[in-house]
């Protein structure tokens, strides 16, 4: 993506942290937060409502909003959605992704001006996750060669950034329409005056469930969020038996903070429907992996004003 951080540099990099140990507790944003970013992916869709703003919580108003929450009914909402589409949240996740998720998203990843300043941010957000994952990864040498499935690869953001490294890339994604967007950028992009032959990604749909293969490298970009814990345990050690030497994942976190943040969201559906948005505990991703013999080599967080993901990478224990 040529979308470049203006605010945030790319996230040093050491054996063992992506930032200070302090850093997984971020300050609350100061300014007024809109309940179109919470969570960071795609909880809520308030995102295409621009001057629809909560004032960031107080403490005076914690025990307000908390009955307010108590008299919504978010899960109601979501099992409707579950009996329109006759499935679960896979079956949700596939008709938004494409339908409309498809055309909100491909605006987010895209290069166009036709966003809101919230979509911009969470713009920036993913933009910085994608840079930091091409830094974690070039950190270990050149990429030339290098298998790596991208698992849910949206538009190609990161399968494309890949391909050009020399990287031999598998991606998929659950929406055809990601796909087929991904596909046209990866022509537009790779084939159109290239200095050098670049090959092709193959790009495929498929959930991650249905994934094999084989990999020298996984990585699965704020996929995670759309999974409770307890399919999330069993998806982890998927993609961790499918990656040879590397695994590297980014989720919304679960911290008192972002889960009332999240909880604002819902009381703000918006006018279009979204899918069930879950966030995990680091230590909860950590204990999956150990699980399978997999351990935490680096981590951080990236943080924008409305965009919040934690990066991992894993190596086999």
């Amino acid at each position: 993506m040529a979308f470049t951080s203006s605010i945030f540099s790319h996230i040093p990099l050491n054996n063992q942290r992506i930032f200070p140990p302090n850093s997984h507790k971020p300050k609350p944003p100061r300014t007024a937060v809109t309940t179109a970013a919470l969570p960071p992916l795609d909880a809520v869709t308030a995102a295409d409502l621009d001057g629809t703003t909560l004032a960031v919580i107080g403490g005076g108003s914690v025990a307000a909003l908390a009955a307010a929450i108590s008299l919504t009914d978010p899960e109601r909402r979501r099992r409707l959605q579950a009996e329109e589409v006759g499935g679960g949240d896979k079956e949700v996740v596939r008709e938004y992704f494409n339908n409309s998720g498809f055309q909100r998203w491909r605006k987010i990843y895209g290069e166009t001006d036709e966003v809101n300043r919230v979509q911009k941010d969470i713009r920036l957000g993913h933009s910085q996750t994608v840079e930091n994952v091409l830094k974690m990864l070039k950190d270990e040498g050149s990429l030339e060669g290098v298998s790596v499935c991208d698992a849910g690869c949206g538009t190609g953001c990161l399968a494309i950034p890949l391909a050009k490294e020399g990287a031999a890339v598998y991606a998929s994604d659950i929406s055809a329409a990601m796909v087929a967007e991904a596909e046209k950028q990866a022509k537009e992009q790779l084939q159109a005056g290239s200095e050098k032959e670049v090959v092709m990604p193959k790009f495929e749909v498929k959930d991650l469930e249905s994934l094999n293969g084989k990999y020298d490298t996984v990585v699965c970009l704020d996929v995670l969020i759309h999974y409770p814990q307890s399919k999330a345990d069993g998806m982890i050690a998927h993609l961790a038996s499918l990656a040879e030497n590397r695994l590297l994942l980014s989720f919304a976190p679960k911290t008192f903070y972002y889960d009332l943040l999240k909880r604002v969201g819902e009381l703000f559906p918006g006018p279009s429907k979204a899918t069930r948005a879950y966030l995990h505990a680091e230590a909860d991703v950590e204990r999956a992996l150990k699980k399978v013999g997999w351990k935490i080599r680096k981590r951080g967080l990236i943080t924008t004003q409305f965009y919040f993901a934690r990066l991992i990478e894993a190596i086999p224990a």
